[in-house]
């Protein structure tokens, strides 16, 4: 209706313009009249004009409408004076158009906040990322994992571990893959799945990347336990009966021995009784010590389930100082105790990890028997991820490589008169805390056990 409106519109403007032309040719050639072919020539110019300001109007209006379009900009509206115009109508039809765009832009800006908060509240590590490594989106859990406030690259991350880098710019679509790394405070094993799609002719891989080192020290814990639990079973039912029967038969090859001394027997029978008798003594002294070695390794299938209480860390410190401290300034040791903050305080059981730091101060004690200028310090502090961290640090002999990877397993030990369950034991009562412990070290320079909480 608007475009029949324009039209006619236009055809009563083109048939006054021609008649106006035509009576200014008229009284140009058929009157000498000045005055008033000036009037009729500028009748005519103005309608000419008029003609020109109203077909370029609706092509203003059009140009600004497309105009709005191209650049997205959906702010711009078009006022529309009287509903009876051609051109009111057009602009209000523009403007229903417009709005229409601002609604569906409106409702892709709140799926695209919605999805942003929910990628941001995820507790996994995301990345989105380019084939040449230009970040396009990380999460908040992704610069927690990495401490980074911003990540333009993935080369950014070189800092962190190599490693991960070469990873991430080389990780293929649905591939999973575990990668440790190893700090001087902590111990990451970080497992990475990746996905890639195409978004406007540009290839993004979607990468997650979780710290799964709390799981497999459970899973690692819960397999030796299960060991533990089958081989000293089988053992105690095995041993028991030898024990109690060695004792038995003791006991009676030293009454018969008694009884014959008062008799005439041969001095040969005499002595093989003896020895049968030292015999069983050792058959029962050695299954009395197997008794006990698989009692003590009972405890890391027994530890109490911990009692929570806060309490501070600094007293807990002083204590374990105090309880070594006869043995620490007899052997020259420089100890140095160090809490930032002085007020930090820790919800455990006092009682468990007492006990596990004291296991770490004897080791470290030991470790610095050898050593020229002996060093030990503890230290307690926020670490970079914001979990309470308990340090034991020692200038030592230290650690080889590939030891170090296995101090923690059970039954191992690098001490010739070592049980292997102390660090075993330590480890499971960190985990019952829902912390995790591990050891860093540089032979010769520095051993660091770092408890996290």
């Amino acid at each position: 209706m608007a475009f029949n409106s324009f039209r006619t519109n236009y055809i009563i403007r083109s048939l006054l313009l021609t008649a106006s032309i035509f009576g200014l040719s008229y009284l140009w050639y058929n009157t000498e009249l000045t005055m008033t072919l000036i009037l009729a020539g500028l009748l005519v110019l103005f309608q000419i004009i008029a003609m020109i300001f109203y077909v370029d109007r609706t092509n203003r209006v059009l140009n600004n409408f497309l105009e709005s379009i191209r650049y997205s900009d959906f702010t711009r509206t078009f006022q529309v004076e009287s509903t009876d115009s051609s051109f009111d109508k057009l602009k209000k039809s523009f403007n229903e158009v417009i709005e229409d765009f601002q609604s569906v832009r409106a409702e892709k800006e709140e799926n695209f906040f919605y999805l942003q908060t929910v990628i941001q509240h995820i507790g996994i590590a995301l990345i989105a990322f380019q084939r040449d490594g230009t970040v396009e989106l990380i999460n908040n859990a992704t610069k927690k994992l990495f401490q980074v406030r911003t990540l333009h690259n993935i080369q950014g991350l070189k800092e962190f571990s190599p490693e991960i880098v070469q990873k991430l710019l080389t990780i293929k679509h649905g591939e999973n893959d575990l990668i440790r790394v190893r700090e001087k405070d902590d111990l990451l094993q970080l497992a990475i799945y990746a996905t890639e799609f195409r978004i406007h002719n540009r290839t993004i891989l979607l990468v997650s990347i979780k710290n799964i080192q709390q799981e497999l020290d459970e899973k690692e814990m819960e397999s030796w336990q299960k060991l533990i639990r089958v081989l000293t079973h089988e053992i105690m039912n095995s041993i028991t009966p030898i024990s109690s029967l060695s004792s038995t038969v003791k006991l009676l090859i030293r009454d018969i021995a008694t009884s014959l001394e008062n008799q005439q027997v041969d001095p040969e029978d005499t002595e093989s009784l003896k020895e049968v008798e030292q015999a069983l003594q050792t058959i029962h002294k050695r299954t009395d010590g197997l008794l006990h070695f698989v009692n003590t390794y009972r405890n890391l299938t027994k530890i109490p389930t911990p009692s929570f209480s806060i309490f501070k860390v600094k007293d807990l410190l002083d204590n374990i100082r105090d309880l070594h401290e006869n043995e620490i300034h007899n052997k020259g040791i420089t100890c140095n105790i160090i809490v930032e903050p002085e007020s930090l305080e820790l919800s455990a059981d006092q009682h468990l990890i007492e006990q596990v730091l004291i296991n770490l101060v004897t080791n470290a004690v030991h470790a610095l028997e050898e050593t020229s200028n002996p060093q030990l310090e503890i230290k307690a502090f926020l670490n970079r991820r914001g979990r309470i961290t308990i340090q034991v640090t020692d200038n030592g002999k230290g650690i080889l490589p590939d030891v170090l990877d296995k101090i923690f397993i059970p039954f191992f030990t690098t001490k010739p008169q070592g049980s292997g369950i102390g660090l075993s034991l330590s480890r499971q009562i960190m985990r019952l805390h829902g912390g995790g412990i591990n050891a860093y070290s540089e032979p010769g320079k520095e051993t660091k056990f770092s408890l996290t909480f």
